[in-house]
């Protein structure tokens, strides 16, 4: 498949955090001020799976979604390597802190309308050593679910008005991808 030519990206609008632009006909969003998002698909040394909500106010209910968050977003630690972000945002969020924590898989998050790409990475051995809850005013819940019991802990969840960000299903089958690959080993 051969690429578009890229031409000269035009401003449309610009807020303290997101910039709109459009090239070659699409108009698509940027967040200038980062170098990356993370996902953290963790699981605690008792088989534990912890996830987060929080209130999203684009889709105005609260969300169900793995830890997560933006590298480079910091003051003063612009150039921060996606690891560390992922440690610092699990931490952020959940109090949690991992023993490893790997790249898995990576790629665009949403790409008919932003130019952002996530990597997703697999925590394991986790353990909580502080409260969480995120940073400012974010109001983050985290949860830490046996993950036999991950699909039906999720259909309550919508039962009582929350969304699911469809990565948590993405997690879940690399999730389902390790526990195949160890089973064949």
């Amino acid at each position: 498949m051969s690429k578009n030519p890229v031409s000269e990206k035009k401003l449309l609008a610009e807020g303290n955090h997101l910039r709109l632009v459009v090239r070659n006909g699409w108009e698509f969003v940027e967040r200038p001020k980062i170098s990356g998002n993370v996902v953290i698909v963790g699981s605690t040394r008792h088989g534990g799976l912890v996830l987060v909500s929080q209130w999203r106010e684009p889709v105005g209910a609260p969300v169900v979604e793995w830890p997560a968050g933006l590298a480079g977003d910091v003051l003063g630690r612009e150039t921060e390597a996606l690891e560390e972000a992922a440690r610092r945002e699990l931490f952020e969020e959940t109090g949690f802190k991992a023993d490893t924590m790997t790249a898995v898989l990576s790629g665009p998050l949403n790409p008919g309308i932003s130019n952002e790409t996530v990597t997703f990475y697999r925590a394991r051995g986790m353990v909580r050593t502080d409260y969480g809850g995120g940073r400012g005013a974010e109001r983050i819940r985290t949860h830490v679910v046996p993950i036999s019991w991950l699909f039906p802990w999720l259909e309550q969840m919508q039962e009582k008005g929350f969304l699911v960000d469809p990565k948590v299903y993405a997690g879940a089958l690399l999730l389902r991808k390790e526990m195949d690959e160890f089973m064949h080993d």
